[in-house]
């Protein structure tokens, strides 16, 4: 991204943009030739799985990171003085920007059960008929063996392709297996396809405008989420607070 900005959230470099300035680049970059480019999203839980899983924080430093949610936010704000310009989640940026795209583009789909992938595609037809999308495969192949879904890609070609297989899954499967004619723009977006196709209800908007989704996701399924929730988010704080403080120790050793 031309003119990008970034941030250090506890050692991961995420992306700086406004929701507008994000949709037009990467339109942009649709339109331009240019090398692949790999995005994926990072929230709170995903930071924590991040600090204890190096595969998955590997395959992250090797990719475009856009920010997910208030918990990044708050780390922002902790680290940097300063909010994220935007929440560019997935459930909500992934189809802005396949409206934003004018021009019809190929749209290939790979993660989640039969029934969601199937609904998702019809669903994001519905919202955008302009563009193909197509059922690459569901996340239920052997992921030892991904040669007949790269073949697949590879014969298809396509602009974008969504990776909907779960943090952290998706995003070690992208980095060890996306190349080059597997999309020109290729995203991890975790249970987008659940929502899209309606399986998965979203959070009323007044709840999305106060940032409470999570707690509204929390109360819709609390035997999944509690964890990730309940005591996922003060650790992600407790690693915030650590990396902060770390870093100023760090700065008041260097000589003078």
């Amino acid at each position: 991204m031309e003119q990008e900005q970034h941030r250090d959230i506890i050692g991961i470099r995420v992306t700086a943009l406004g929701w507008r300035q994000a949709l037009d680049q990467l339109t942009r970059g649709l339109d331009e030739k240019g090398p692949q480019r790999i995005f994926n999203f990072l929230n709170a839980n995903n930071a924590n799985l991040a600090m204890r899983d190096p595969v998955y924080r590997q395959g992250l430093s090797r990719c475009e990171v856009l920010p997910d949610g208030v918990g990044v936010d708050i780390a922002s704000r902790t680290l940097h003085g300063v909010s994220f310009p935007a929440n560019l989640n997935g459930t909500d940026f992934i189809p802005a920007l396949l409206v934003h795209v004018e021009r019809p583009l190929k749209v290939a789909l790979i993660g989640a059960r039969p029934e969601m992938l199937a609904g998702a595609a019809k669903n994001f037809k519905i919202l955008t008929p302009w563009h193909e999308f197509h059922q690459v495969s569901d996340g239920f192949f052997d992921k030892s063996d991904s040669s007949q879904v790269l073949e697949k890609l590879a014969a298809l070609d396509p602009d974008i392709t969504l990776v909907a297989m779960g943090t952290p899954q998706q995003e070690i499967w992208i980095d060890s297996n996306i190349r080059h004619g597997h999309g020109r723009m290729v995203f991890g977006v975790g249970a987008l396809f659940d929502f899209i196709s309606g399986a998965v209800p979203r959070a009323p908007m007044a709840v999305r405008k106060l940032r409470l989704e999570w707690a509204w996701r929390l109360i819709q399924e609390p035997s999944r989420l509690w964890y990730r929730y309940i005591v996922g988010n003060p650790v992600f704080l407790f690693h915030v607070f650590r990396y902060k403080f770390s870093r100023v120790n760090r700065t008041s050793q260097i000589p003078a």
